[in-house]
């Protein structure tokens, strides 16, 4: 089953500053009410996405019903008043420079929502890298139930290894029409589009990204030693916007005939295709520190509830000279002092999904003890220096880790990796009708 439909895109229309149009993402920067100020400053009276959309920092804000009825009122004004104009259906090849060393690309494309589901435990073609936290879907749902276009900050990631797709296509971007090249405000670089029209191209693209998941290619990528679900994508960023549409769909398609459910708008969400292996993007891993916890009591429980679990856990002050990809490593700092904690036979996929199984067992017994998410191990090493806290390492994340992790273990766990900075996320350009 095909995951992707070709979608008619909504763009500004010719004229229109693109620089002030194109805002990032709304879950960026929710601590910071200073940026979105800032950008209601750079926008001013201008056609912006930003009056298209609800900043996350405003969520549970007093006027927040007065901004979602703006929001609906100005969806309405921008296609009464022509301003968002259709493209040939078909879609968008985007190059990103973030001003990192290499730039992103990635394919505009719609997928079905029937061919995704965020619950963990599901067999879907499309499926979350994270785990979908359901209590934040309600807020994005007053804006999308009564919306009349959707944009897109949704980024799913495909695992071409052999960078087959969407590169090849970077190679020949000029032969396509371009439809976008504007720098992009508050740091966001720049960012450039071009229309792959629906025809033998389009085709070919969508038959390239199914292939990736046909049943036998599928086992031979994984080493998988039993059938597994198929995965065809995942969801790199944007996962609750995308969980927000289908719950919305789930709720529209109630009142639909089956024929009118084939081929209603709001069954396909526009994203964006990134490869998981396109140069620019740097998965790091995101560390641990356990406040208020015994070193000797915290390695104690974790040899035994490894055990329990049928893994071997050795705790060693030495760092053992052993490649095997069967060992899970970690990093353990205590008061200036380092240990190694080596977990072999592991029941789960990857390294992140092994020792958060065992800190969410030790959070839960040791109600008095606190864990934080630290990007940087120079960040580890100081608070861990303090008495009372351990600092976890955790090793490199491997960019086919991710797609193992979902396969084998449904979801990732919370905080398993970075993929860029908050001014690398992906910014509004391109509209959909969903009515």
């Amino acid at each position: 089953m095909n995951c992707i439909k070709v979608p008619q895109i909504l763009m500004p229309k010719e004229g229109t500053d693109l620089n002030k149009w194109s805002v990032v993402a709304c879950d960026q920067y929710t601590s910071e009410p200073e940026y979105w100020k800032d950008v209601e400053d750079i926008v001013g009276d201008a056609p912006s996405t930003l009056k298209l959309t609800l900043p996350e920092v405003y969520l549970g804000n007093e006027d927040e019903q007065t901004r979602v009825d703006a929001i609906h009122s100005n969806m309405k004004s921008y296609v009464d008043k022509e301003l968002l104009v259709p493209l040939d259906k078909g879609f968008v090849l985007v190059e990103r420079d973030t001003g990192r060393e290499y730039k992103r690309n990635g394919i505009v494309v719609s997928v079905d929502l029937e061919t995704y589901e965020y619950r963990k435990g599901e067999a879907s073609l499309i499926r979350p890298t994270e785990m979908t936290v359901e209590e934040r879907i309600p807020p994005r749902l007053k804006v999308r139930q009564t919306a009349t276009i959707e944009l897109p900050h949704i980024m799913l990631i495909i695992d071409d290894p052999e960078c087959s797709i969407i590169e090849p296509l970077i190679a020949r971007k000029d032969e396509f029409k371009k439809v976008y090249d504007t720098k992009l405000m508050k740091n966001g670089g720049h960012i450039t589009g071009w229309l792959i029209p629906e025809g033998s191209e389009t085709d070919d693209i969508m038959a390239k990204i199914e292939a990736l998941a046909s049943p036998a290619a599928f086992k031979e990528r994984y080493s998988l030693d039993k059938d597994y679900p198929l995965l065809n994508m995942a969801v790199g960023d944007g996962n609750h916007s995308m969980a927000t549409a289908k719950a919305a769909w789930e709720e529209i398609k109630k009142g639909l005939t089956d024929e009118e459910k084939e081929s209603h708008p709001a069954r396909y969400c526009l994203c964006e295709i990134v490869n998981i292996h396109d140069k620019s993007l740097e998965i790091e891993p995101i560390h641990r520190v356990i406040f208020g916890a015994d070193m000797a009591t915290f390695t104690d429980e974790a040899v035994k509830f490894y055990e329990s679990k049928g893994c071997v856990c050795e705790i060693n002050d030495e760092l053992k000279d052993d490649d095997s990809q069967d060992v899970h490593r970690f990093v353990l700092l205590s008061e200036g002092k380092k240990c190694y904690m080596n977990v072999s036979k592991s029941a789960w996929g990857i390294p992140v999904a092994t020792i958060q199984s065992f800190l969410d067992k030790f959070l839960k017994d040791h109600k008095d003890s606190k864990i934080d998410y630290i990007h940087g191990t120079d960040v580890v090493e100081n608070l861990s220096a303090k008495s009372g806290n351990i600092g976890l390492i955790l090793p490199e994340v491997k960019k086919e880790d991710l797609f193992i992790g979902v396969i084998k273990d449904g979801v990732l766990p919370r905080k398993t990796f970075s993929m860029g900075e908050a001014y690398e996320k992906r910014y509004y350009m391109e509209c959909k009708s969903i009515i």
